[in-house]
């Protein structure tokens, strides 16, 4: 074992959520979108920024075996949350951004790195992924 982290929250989408500690406590809401307040964050916008910061790693470590300098990589995770007959499901975007960098090229290496990154080895199979070079 490398690392655990443990959060508890309580109140559901409309509640608050609290990393074990209390080093971070966020108020937790319903998205207007979803007929909510939309005044506080949800788990859709915690899993975009865990996965996108967890893919960039993912770049930094296969950067250079692509021929590529990863340092200046954005990566950004779009995660849409879609209800089919009353049923809920996710799907994601990945893109990766790093400037001056042959297209072909961070392709490849993104597609390296979705099959490194610990939140795409936990999602396959279960959620559609695009993969995209910016």
């Amino acid at each position: 074992m490398a690392y655990v982290t443990k959060a508890t929250t309580s109140g559901g989408r409309n509640g608050r959520a609290v990393l074990d500690g209390g080093a971070l406590a966020l108020a937790m809401a319903l998205p207007k979108d979803l007929g909510g307040a939309g005044d506080g964050h949800n788990p859709e916008q915690l899993f975009a920024l865990g996965w996108s910061s967890c893919f960039g790693q993912a770049i930094l470590v296969l950067a250079k075996k692509h021929g590529l300098d990863g340092q200046a990589a954005k990566v950004t995770c779009e995660v849409t949350l879609n209800i089919n007959d009353g049923a809920f499901s996710l799907a994601a975007e990945l893109k990766v951004a790093l400037p001056g960098a042959d297209k072909a090229k961070l392709q490849a290496l993104i597609e390296d790195a979705h099959t490194i990154c610990p939140y795409s080895k936990a999602t396959k199979g279960n959620v559609p992924v695009k993969l995209t070079a910016v």
